[in-house]
């Protein structure tokens, strides 16, 4: 490959990750070319996953900023750029990793926290943005303090795993009133708006 493509990869490695809420590295290998195609399927348009070269990779994250990553890069690696919610988006690669395991998840990057592989199982466990947004409609058709308490609820359990997640507190123990800051982070990466996928990097490293 000339040296103004590979820039050109690195370039669009870096914007993929900037512009991303969330990023979650994959190994891939075994995996049938129908395999991977079923799993951009099942991810949907909010959510870009490109086969990646990782030295490549390595520039990029490090132009972006991402550090997590650095030591994960070994063997067939692909990275899912999610643009959308990262909660939907982490259900979907948990499912297809316990339906074909070959499918490895290494870790992940969250609002520029790293996340483990077990946290990523963590984060599909939360409730979506748009599970949430119905039971807030349905709390709203409640009496005022309902629906104060009915809301409450999902953003407090939202609160207490990225709270678990990032190893502050444990996952049952924080309170409420503490929890607020955390709720509003969750929220605003579920919110943020999609975008589209770009055009797949080029094949992982021999």
């Amino acid at each position: 490959m000339a040296r103004p493509d590979k820039a050109a990869d690195v370039a669009e490695l870096t914007e993929n990750f900037r512009s991303s809420g969330a990023a979650v590295l994959t190994e891939y290998r075994g995996l049938t070319v129908a395999q991977l195609r079923q799993l951009r399927t099942t991810l949907g348009d909010d959510v870009h996953y490109a086969v990646v070269k990782n030295t490549l990779t390595k520039i990029a994250a490090k132009d972006a900023g991402v550090e997590s990553f650095d030591s994960l890069l070994e063997g067939p690696s692909a990275i899912a750029f999610i643009k959308g919610d990262p909660v939907v988006a982490a259900k979907g690669l948990r499912d297809f990793a316990k339906a074909n395991p070959l499918l490895v998840i290494k870790g992940g990057v969250l609002d520029g926290k790293a996340l483990g592989s077990d946290e990523i199982t963590k984060l599909a466990d939360l409730e979506s943005r748009e599970v949430l947004l119905s039971k807030l409609a349905g709390a709203m058709k409640a009496a005022p303090q309902q629906a104060v308490s009915l809301f409450a609820a999902p953003l407090a359990q939202a609160a207490r795993l990225f709270a678990a997640l990032q190893d502050k507190l444990p996952a049952d123990a924080a309170p409420v009133a503490d929890e607020a800051p955390a709720a509003e982070t969750v929220q605003d990466t579920v919110d943020a708006p999609a975008e589209a996928s770009t055009e797949e990097t080029a094949s992982a490293d021999s």
